[in-house]
């Protein structure tokens, strides 16, 4: 989708198209930018760079907190025309996706004649516009989208796969960052048709596993790492998070596990929903001077309560937090995750499947009413603005599932 979060703002107020728009929150807040119009990415402004960066560099932007609520109904309005196309659908995040098309050529037509098609009826049925690629792999329909935006449509025939992405930046390979750039650098490659013509077995002692992947890549194949697995395969979910940076700093022992009751409940909302639960909790705690602490602790038995979550997190905070120090971010994060086959005590289950009730009918009222419509008692004073997120709870073509 083209710059999704901020069209979707210009659905409800239109007088903010064709203005340089930033989405995640007001010039002079901590957060980062979520999304920005093509008119302000003309000034260098782009996702997760920070707000205040943003207002220097374009201080006539317009700053929008961000609405989530309707980022979610309009990537279900996504999903159900992509659906109608093929049946093997992998929604990657809120505003992006892969299909498979094999099979559909009598229904749809060829390749450029389906991608028109997808085209008007996504204009058409959710009023937002897309850009599509297409072609034998995900990585080449991901590059070739991002060449297509916006609102355009981008084919590599078969066979010209290695032709089409020889000129380009190695950057231009998903999945390449900064560091693994400056170490092609460093060894005189620079576009992706250099990785091409270097030996697997160089690209291996350089780089392991991941320069063999990438030689896959330098031939537009969806080689390892990003592209495991079939579309609509998910893969499995090492760890869930989330964290909050405090607009001004604090040291209310009240506001700080407010605020951990609030990101135990976005975490284990998460892992509800994809019926997982969690052998090892980790809080996140970052002091006013930037000093960055974390520490985790492994459970006796997993978990996807809030409670025990929370319970766990202030465990830690108190065990690790300086005593009158200011805080400026909490995070928390879930991980070894996996379905749970543990058995335990017959009292503290009864228990446990009573909470485990109770929260799964809190998520159903999110569901229907939005992310901040139920929360625990403790965590009412730690309401804090969901931050616009590429990979919320409630993706779209992710089913909630409950135990």
């Amino acid at each position: 989708m083209d710059a999704f979060f901020v069209s979707v703002e210009e659905l409800f107020d239109p007088s903010l198209k064709g203005k340089p728009v930033v989405v995640g929150g007001q010039r002079h807040e901590r957060g980062v930018v979520a999304a920005a119009s093509y008119a302000a990415r003309k000034f260098g402004v782009h996702s997760a760079m920070p707000l205040r960066t943003a207002a220097k560099l374009c201080p006539q932007a317009v700053f929008v907190n961000g609405h989530p609520e309707r980022y979610r109904a309009c990537s279900e309005k996504v999903h159900h025309v992509l659906e109608s196309f093929s049946p093997q659908v992998e929604m990657v995040s809120i505003d992006e996706a892969y299909l498979d098309m094999t099979g559909t050529e009598r229904l749809h037509g060829p390749p450029f004649l389906a991608a028109h098609k997808l085209h008007h009826k996504m204009k058409t049925e959710t009023e937002l516009n897309c850009s599509i690629g297409i072609g034998t792999s995900r990585l080449i329909a991901k590059v070739c989208s991002g060449k297509a935006k916006p609102h355009g449509m981008l084919y590599v025939v078969p066979g010209q796969e290695a032709k089409f992405l020889a000129p380009l930046d190695v950057r231009e390979i998903p999945g390449i960052g900064k560091v693994t750039e400056q170490k092609l650098h460093a060894l005189g490659i620079r576009q992706v048709g250099d990785i091409a013509t270097r030996d697997e077995v160089f690209l291996e002692a350089h780089f392991g596993k991941w320069g063999l992947a990438m030689a896959g890549k330098a031939h537009g194949e969806d080689a390892g790492a990003w592209f495991d697995g079939a579309i609509g395969e998910a893969d499995p979910t090492k760890s869930i998070s989330h964290e909050h940076t405090y607009d001004i700093d604090t040291a209310s022992v009240e506001q700080i596990e407010a605020t951990l009751m609030r990101l135990s409940e976005m975490v284990g909302r998460r892992m509800r929903e994809q019926g997982l639960r969690a052998r090892t909790l980790q809080l996140k705690l970052r002091y006013k001077d930037f000093t960055t602490i974390t520490r985790a602790r492994t459970l006796d038995t997993p978990t996807q309560l809030d409670n025990e979550i929370f319970r766990e997190a202030q465990r830690l905070f108190h065990r690790n937090w300086r005593k009158g120090a200011e805080v400026r971010l909490l995070g928390i994060q879930a991980s070894l995750l996996g379905e749970d086959t543990s058995q335990g005590d017959l009292l503290e289950d009864a228990s446990r499947e009573k909470w485990q009730q109770a929260l799964s009918a809190a998520d159903r009222v999110r569901d229907k009413f939005g992310e901040s419509s139920i929360t625990l008692a403790t965590g009412m004073k730690g309401s804090f603005r969901e931050r616009t997120h590429e990979n919320p709870a409630a993706l779209p073509g992710r089913k909630l599932l409950e135990k």
